[in-house]
């Protein structure tokens, strides 16, 4: 009965919550996300659905399509440290600039600022009972990107955008620009 009405509190606690989706801005003051049943269903990580997936390894497809996490320190991008853009790599929608990445000591890829204000989109992620977390989609197709953190007070945005390397593809300046085709 205790476990019931705990759950239930807890339930109610995020029932209370009014979150907004919006596009990352730097202006932002905390990240917001969804909170009602409708907009949580209108946002599923299916938005990346064929023909853009076959092109993903069975990795990218788990963390993109499926909202999955890689191992800490496991990914190709995590110590990165060459200049570039890192774009989305379902879609090819630029994410985050190379000059907003940090060492932020988590063993992923982190930056402080996506490149655009409409490169993300921010949503509620309650698959964590008792530690409601801020998801990262790509704005352009809604993979599953990462989670947003404020946690960060030694950037400009005091924000950590915690993100999959498996989701991103890094165009290193320099190169030859690339037409993205799935």
């Amino acid at each position: 009965m205790t476990t019931g009405r705990a759950l239930l509190g807890v339930g109610l606690i995020a029932g209370v919550l009014t979150l907004l989706v919006v596009p990352w801005s730097s202006g932002a003051s905390e990240p917001r996300a969804p909170s009602t049943p409708a907009a949580k269903d209108s946002m599923k990580v299916e938005a990346v659905a064929e023909p853009i997936a076959p092109h993903l390894t069975p990795e990218q497809r788990r963390v993109l399509l499926e909202g999955g996490t890689e191992h800490p320190y496991s990914g190709k991008y995590w110590d990165e440290k060459k200049p570039g853009d890192y774009h989305c790599a379902a879609c090819g929608n630029l994410l985050f600039h190379s000059d907003a990445k940090f060492d932020s000591g988590t063993g992923w890829p982190s930056y402080w600022e996506p490149a655009t204000p409409t490169s993300v989109t921010l949503h509620e992620d309650p698959s964590l009972r008792g530690a409601p977390r801020v998801e990262v989609r790509c704005g352009k197709c809604g993979g599953h990107l990462g989670h947003v953190f404020k946690d960060s007070p030694q950037t400009p945005t005091g924000t950590r955008f915690c993100i999959n390397s498996a989701a991103l593809d890094l165009q290193e300046k320099g190169e030859a620009e690339v037409t993205f085709v799935p």
